[in-house]
């Protein structure tokens, strides 16, 4: 369990535990442990926002200082996953000829596009959320990737993350995750309880759809299609928690 927690928070923050046993025991606590993880990271981006606008921040400069903040707290990994997903998604090719276009360096016009477009909606949003919206957001971003760890789900290549931790969380983990985040969103909107908790199913959805598209061209998930579900997941919560 502790091994998973510091393999949890290694991977998905910049914080520098010394590391544990690293394997797939390990790796399905970590998984499954990344909703809470996330709602930790948004409690410290939610400080961070309401400090600044506190202070007298502009709104958007706030907004961007904190969407910027998440990514640096990540090391940028899920942005670059984000990338990486959507440029070989929208090559048209699948198997290796796809997972060959996620490994190359450099971005391509689809991922540029993915990554300005991504970072405007969040930043927009956050200009309008409040702190447990915030909260509820990051915390649904790391939920994406209990989903996609789920069994059943393969992994696109034997080897890399996304081999050490696909198939490794059981239902009854997810479930347990995705009611609680569920649970954490009905204090994202206080007049409308409602909507935080339909925000995550939402994500959830959307996150769904894309593992299926990526199981079907690129074989399975990989490291950066776990980004991918992350970013797509922080963007639809943080979008539909600020309708109306």
């Amino acid at each position: 369990m502790l091994d998973g927690i510091r393999l949890a928070v290694t991977t998905l923050t910049v914080l520098p535990l010394r590391a544990g046993r690293v394997d797939r025991s390990a790796a399905a606590v970590a998984m499954a442990v990344a909703p809470a993880v996330g709602a930790l990271l948004g409690l410290v981006l939610a400080g961070l926002h309401e400090g600044l606008r506190a202070l007298g921040s502009p709104v958007l400069v706030a907004a961007g200082v904190t969407v910027a903040a998440g990514a640096l707290l990540t090391r940028g990994l899920h942005l670059d996953g984000l990338a990486d997903t959507v440029d070989a998604l929208g090559s048209y090719r699948s198997g290796p000829a796809a997972l060959e276009i996620m490994k190359k360096p450099d971005i391509g016009p689809f991922g540029v596009v993915a990554l300005a477009a991504t970072v405007l909606v969040q930043t927009a949003a956050v200009a309008s959320a409040g702190p447990w919206a915030i909260v509820t957001a990051w915390a649904a971003g790391r939920l994406a990737i209990t989903v996609a760890c789920r069994r059943g789900v393969p992994a696109a290549r034997p080897e890399g993350l996304g081999a050490l931790v696909a198939s490794t969380v059981p239902l009854w983990a997810l479930t347990l995750g995705a009611a609680s985040t569920a649970l954490l969103g009905a204090a994202a909107v206080p007049d409308r309880p409602w909507q935080g908790p339909v925000a995550v199913v939402a994500a959830g959805f959307a996150v769904v759809l894309l593992l299926r598209h990526a199981v079907r061209r690129l074989g399975g998930v990989t490291g950066d299609v776990l980004g991918a579900c992350v970013e797509l997941a922080v963007t639809i919560t943080l979008v539909v928690v600020t309708l109306g």
